[in-house]
Formats: structure tokens, sequence, C-alpha cells
């Protein structure tokens, strides 16, 4: 156990929190994280919800329980997918899905070949700390939307949502800072509960769903078909995934003060190997979630075990339980939104305090011009929906705004010379020895 009351990473949990820990990763995926994109793509979100916990499993095999990390479904796919099954069908654009994977397990080779060194070089702090900021505030519309305008699902302001979504955020908040023990680990399955109770007598609960549902049932399989397409248009979002990837696993290595970085090779087979699967079963591509690991951040609980226990739920839930599966889907917008602010504002903040805990220099003109680039153009662009047509692909904001701030750190002139430089071993480094030092001198 860590000095801080949590787990880290190789940590065996008791079994009945390891339970607790793993609904609440559960809840905080499922709508966000699983259902909805899966539904906008029109593929089955019970299917999707049970591939994310086949995935997962695959990841952490591949990873040998080193890197905790809970797979998803990327909404960067939302648009090929569309364009894609329009044209040839849902079993076409799956096709697309199995190439993405392919191609992260390429890549992993190359990481493989090539190793972990450049990492320091490419991504740097004043960089790596700029995106982890972009994927938190970049997320904030889709919070702020889930809550005031149900999810889309209405152009006009959602006042009862609104008080719900609050509610929830508040009760979440609570529970991280005057809960006490192992109330204090669990502050988003807390705060979810309490939002689900409040909204049940405001009607914003169908049990219809719930009540009609079999208790037990059978995956509906969709298998790929290929598609010329599908390889041209989906394909190349694989990079948007390798982006996203280091990113995260960047993130988790500075919240859990131990190195994950230089498993990136096996973690993005595992990422790539994971969506192949889901491909050929008709599941959608696979990420790692956000929401996921700003629940890692609140309670202080990296071990791996507890992923164990999330993706077994989720393969029984979306796989063999359909009226679980209803109880989770009838999970309000604006509750889950509710969570959500909580979640993607720690993620922000853990950008913000990489930049602070390595000590970068803003009065350095690179370092201001890195950070202009890629926190207004990647912000912006991902808050309004905003993606660059490029042919077949269209660049989202998380990849352009990566893309700006590694160029401008490699050819932008350092003016501080004979500095030892800080990299992002050294920072997750550093990061670990101030929460010793801190936990040390507390009274």
């Amino acid at each position: 156990m860590r000095q801080d009351g949590g787990y880290a990473i190789g940590d065996k949990v008791p079994m009945g929190k390891a339970i607790v820990y793993s609904l609440q990763h559960l809840m905080a995926f499922v709508g966000g994280g699983a259902i909805v994109p899966a539904m906008i793509m029109g593929l089955n979100p019970a299917l999707a919800v049970f591939c994310t916990g086949l995935g997962t499993i695959i990841y952490l095999i591949c990873t040998r329980n080193k890197v905790p990390s809970y797979f998803g479904v990327s909404f960067s796919f939302i648009t090929p997918m569309a364009v894609v099954t329009a044209v040839d069908g849902i079993s076409g654009a799956l096709c697309g899905i199995v190439a993405v994977g392919v191609a992260l397990c390429v890549v992993a080779g190359i990481v493989k070949l090539t190793g972990t060194g450049w990492i320091d070089k490419v991504l740097p702090p004043v960089v790596t700390g700029c995106i982890i900021v972009v994927i938190g505030v970049g997320l904030s519309a889709t919070a702020v939307n889930s809550v005031m305008f149900d999810g889309g699902a209405s152009e006009t302001f959602d006042t009862m949502g609104c008080i719900v979504g609050f509610i929830t955020f508040l009760a979440a908040v609570a529970a991280s800072s005057w809960g006490r023990g192992f109330l204090k680990m669990v502050p988003v399955l807390i705060g979810i509960v309490v939002g689900y109770i409040v909204a049940i007598p405001l009607g914003m609960v169908d049990f219809t769903a719930i009540n009609e549902a079999a208790w037990i049932g059978l995956p509906e399989v969709t298998l790929p078909t290929f598609s010329v397409n599908a390889l041209l248009v989906i394909a190349p979002i694989a990079l948007v995934l390798v982006v996203e990837h280091i990113g995260h696993l960047m993130t988790v290595t500075n919240l859990s003060g131990e190195d994950c970085n230089k498993y990136l090779s096996s973690s993005l087979l595992g990422n790539g190997l994971g969506t192949v699967a889901s491909g050929f079963l008709g599941g959608p591509a696979l990420t790692s979630i956000a929401e996921n690991i700003g629940v890692m951040g609140l309670s202080k609980c990296y071990s791996t075990r507890i992923f164990w226990w999330t993706a077994a739920f989720a393969m029984i839930i979306g796989g063999f339980c359909p009226k679980l599966a209803m109880l989770f889907y009838s999970i309000p917008n604006c509750v889950l939104g509710g969570v959500s602010f909580l979640l993607f504002g720690l993620i922000s903040g853990n950008g913000l305090s990489l930049l602070v805990d390595v000590k970068v220099d803003f009065n350095e003109n690179r370092n201001l011009m890195i950070a202009a680039a890629s926190l207004i153009v990647g912000i912006g662009m991902m808050t309004t929906g905003v993606s660059i047509p490029l042919g077949s692909f269209n660049v989202p904001g998380l990849l352009l705004a990566a893309v700006l701030a590694v160029i401008l750190n490699l050819v932008l002139p350092k003016e501080s010379q004979g500095e030892k430089p800080v990299t992002a071993t050294t920072a997750a480094e550093g990061a670990g020895k101030v929460q010793v030092y801190d936990e040390l001198v507390e009274p």
C-alpha cells in the first residue's frame, strides 16, 4: 500500500475493496466511454461494453500487469465510420477497425526496435504537460453538453439536468474532500449513486427497459467484410490513437509516480491486439479512457488487479446479462456529466502540475510558443468539434496540437544553455520524490 493510503501498480487489493473500485471504474466509462459513441456509430452498445472488457484483458496480458489502464471506445472514429457504413455497411466498416488494430501492432514493433529513448527528446515535459492539459480541457465540452443539454439530445438548456449534474459533482467533491477511509477513495461511485437517486423522483430514469430485459443472453456478433473504403478512410485514424495512447500513458506515469513510458511497445501492442479482437466481433476501435485515468487519480489506486475485475464485469454485463446492461444504460447523461467535470478537471490539473513540478520556464519564448500553439489550437478545436479535412482523413484537434508542440520543440532555439535537460522520465521520478517528501513532512 502507498503511503497516501492508495495502492501502487503491483499491489494486491482486498477483494471487497477491489469490487467497489472496479464498479467505480465501470460506472465512469460505461456511458461516455462506451455506450454513447457506440450507438452514434451504429454499433451494438452491449457488445461494445463486452469488447472493452475483452480488449482490456488482452492489454493487461500484453503489458504483464505493469500498466493500469481501461480501454473504451474512441470518439475519433465517429465520422469515418459513418462515411464507410453508408457505402459498405457496418461489416465493411469493421474491416477498418481491424486494420487500425494491425497498424497499432506495427507501430508497437517499430517502438520495440527503436526503443523509448526518443520520448525524452520529442516529448519533454513542456510538450507532455500541454498535451495532457489539452486532453482534459478539450473534453470539457462533452461534460458541459451532458449536464446542460442532455448529452446533445436537447437544443434547449436543461435546468433539471444541470441541477442533478451539479449535485452529482458536489457529492463526488465532498466524498473526495471530507470522506474518511475507503469512502474518500471512491468519490466517483458515491457521486453517481447520489446523482442517480436524486434523478429517480424527477422522472429522469426509465425502468421500462430494465424490467423487460432478460437476465441471461448472448452477445450479438457481427463479422467484418473486406472493404477498400474502410482501409483508406478508417485505418489512418490509427495515428490519432497513437497520440492519445502516448498522452494517456504519460498521464498515468505522472499520476502514479511509476515509469510506465518504458512499456510503450507492449502497451501499443495490447491496444492493437485488443482492437483487432473487437473488430472481428463487431465492436469498436479501443483506446485508453480519460475518465478512468481520472478515477485512478482521485482514488489513488493504480493496481492493475482492479482492471481485471472491471473487465470481467464489463464482459458479463455487455455479453451475458442484458438486465444489468440496461441498469447501467439507465444512468442519466447529466449524472455522468457531473462526475466528468471532476475527472476531466483532474486530468487538466495533472498536466499543469507536471509543468509546475519540473519548473518549466515560461519566460523562455520557446516554451511560451509551444504552450500557446498547442493549447489554443487543441482546446479550441476539441471544444468546438472542429477537424481539418485532409483528403479522406480528418485531422482532430488533439493530433494537430501534438504535432505543433512536437515540431516547435524540435525547431525552436533554446535560450538557456548549460542546464541539465528535464526529460519525461526524470519528470516522473521527480513527481514521485515530491510526493514522498510531502508525505514525510506532513504533521
